[in-house]
């Protein structure tokens, strides 16, 4: 069953009458801070309510809403991440296998393309250090 039909009409004139309430809410608080900070940090003009939302829908397509429920990329990191369904299709032993094989900072590149024998060694303080002489 369609989920328009399931709420009634009262559910999506709720949603609708919601949805515009935080469009408003956002607006005014972006005018506010604008007229605040920005006329007062960058020396630039004021703006008015309508600015403001254009300010805010525009914001909203350059840097997305992130992938909450009213998100426009709902579900973009759960479906078509290879890694990710690799790992929901393993069994707990495969799990901890490929555990125990890949060490916690693998994805950390050696520091100046040393190897952690070598950053041990040289450290100083170490064991390979110059400190005591």
């Amino acid at each position: 069953m369609n989920k328009v039909f399931k709420f009634g009409f009262l559910g999506v004139a709720a949603f609708i009458a919601a949805f515009i309430a935080m469009i408003a809410v956002f607006s005014a608080a972006a005018m506010f801070l604008w007229n605040v900070l920005m006329t007062e940090i960058f020396a630039l003009p004021v703006i008015n309510y309508w600015q403001a939302a254009g300010i805010v829908i525009l914001a909203r397509i350059l840097f997305g809403g992130g992938t909450g429920r009213f998100g426009l990329h709902k579900g973009r990191f759960h479906h078509g991440n290879p890694m990710r369904e690799k790992w929901m299709n393993m069994s707990e032993e495969e799990r901890r296998e490929f555990m125990r094989s890949h060490p916690r900072d693998c994805h950390h590149p050696p520091f100046f393309g040393e190897t952690e024998n070598a950053k041990r060694k040289d450290a100083p303080g170490g064991d390979g250090g110059e400190a005591g002489a």
